[in-house]
Order: C-alpha cells, then structure tokens, then sequence
C-alpha cells in the first residue's frame, strides 16, 4: 500500500534523503540498472546500514503509481524512529519483569502491523521486533492504524529473525509461535521470559524461524474457514500469555 507522505520515488529525492540523513525503511531498485547515479544509491544505502531490495520494473510501477517516472528507485521512508531489543529488555528490567516481546516474521499488511503495536502495547508487552526486509515497517498507515500505541511502543527492526531469536534465547527466554498444527495453547507453559512469534499473513511463520521456537500454538477453531487474520492470532495468543502471567 503506497503511503504518499512517506514514499520516496525517483533518483534525487532518494539520493538526497540519504544526505540529508533521513531514515530510509526500505529501498526499491530495479534489478540489472548498474549506472552511475544507481552506484551513488548504493553507496549511500550502505553507508546507512540499509539493504536495497533488488525487483522487477513492474513492482517499482506499483509502489510509484500510474503514471509517475520512478527511475528505477523507490524507497520508504520512516514514521517513526526504532528502538533497539537492548531498549527492550531494558525496559522489562526497569519494571522488574520477565521480558515480553512480540516477534513479527514478515508481516506486509500496514494495517496489521498496526493493530499488533496496539495489542502490544495493551498486553504489556516490552517491544516489537520486525523483520529488516520483505516486510512493512513504520510508516504513518501504521502509525494511523495502532491508533497512538506506536507513540507509546518500542520496535526494533532486524536483519534475520532466526539469528535474533537464538541471542535472546540466551539470556533465558523462551519462544512460541503461532501454527495450526501446534499443541492447543491453554496446554502450554506460556509464563516467564518470553517472545511471542507471529508469521506472514499468508504463509505463517517461516521453516526456519519456526524451528528455533520452543513451542508451537494452536488456537481453538469451530467455524467453517481454517485460520484467523494474522493480527487476531496474535491477539488470541498474546491474551493467553497475559492470562498466565497474572495467574
């Protein structure tokens, strides 16, 4: 979903967002373009820290929109500035609580990143983290849609969530994810240190993500459809572990 105010397109205005040392949520460039001004691009992003998503001309048509001239080059820029998961644990330590992050394995749809921020923030949660790539990050649709939470909230953006799951892993936490052929989630220990893993809204959690996790939850159904929209799930299961901390 193209967010106007947030959406960089064209050569220049990228390159001068880098320069002027704006933050770049993620860079659009159209695979096999290798000319000077695509090298200063490239330069400049990795100067920045950030990692250039190489696509086809036709994914820079939709993100730019009918009509405009994109150059081979877009890019999002940043709502709101991240945390890092030190912040985080940081913060659960201040207020003498076991860590409880929320773990979000590519999630595109704005709308639900926002509504998790907003579920996050309700349920206590110590942070979010969200992966670096293939993935949406802050922009104001997301800011719109966790209705002020992402004011109140910290996320952190990383580059490989399976790498990040086994550091927090040691210092003693402990991880679940969501699946439809996990163990009924009112079976499991879901108290202490632990991260909550949410996965794509249309493939779920990834293989190799999954298989770092300690558990895997289910979420009782009785209807007539197989599964629930990713933001729901995580709403469900974040709930469940609320319920057990209190207990």
């Amino acid at each position: 979903m193209r967010d106007e105010e947030f959406t960089l397109i064209g050569r220049n205005p990228v390159i001068e967002a880098f320069r002027a040392g704006k933050a770049i949520d993620r860079l659009f460039v159209q695979d096999g373009l290798h000319d000077g001004p695509i090298s200063t691009i490239l330069r400049e992003a990795k100067k920045a820290g950030v990692k250039p998503e190489f696509v086809k001309k036709e994914r820079l048509d939709e993100i730019a929109g009918q009509g405009a001239s994109h150059q081979g080059v877009a890019a999002y820029l940043a709502a709101f500035h991240y945390s890092s998961v030190q912040e985080m644990l940081d913060a659960a330590h201040e207020k003498n609580e076991d860590p409880f992050l929320f773990i979000l394995d590519g999630i595109e749809d704005p709308h639900n990143l926002g509504a998790m921020i907003r579920t996050a923030n309700l349920a206590g949660a110590h942070g979010v983290i969200i992966r670096e790539r293939r993935a949406v990050g802050l922009t104001s649709t997301v800011a719109k849609s966790s209705a002020g939470a992402l004011e109140h909230t910290r996320v952190a953006k990383v580059t490989n969530i399976g790498q990040t799951i086994e550091e927090l892993k040691k210092g003693g936490m402990w991880f679940v994810c969501a699946d439809m052929d996990g163990e009924l989630m009112y079976k499991l220990n879901l108290k202490g240190a632990i991260g909550l893993v949410i996965g794509n809204e249309g493939e779920g959690v990834s293989r190799l993500v999954k298989e770092k996790c300690d558990m895997v939850a289910s979420i009782p159904m009785k209807g007539d459809i197989d599964s629930l929209n990713a933001s729901v799930a995580c709403g469900v299961l974040a709930y469940e572990i609320v319920r057990q901390r209190l207990n």
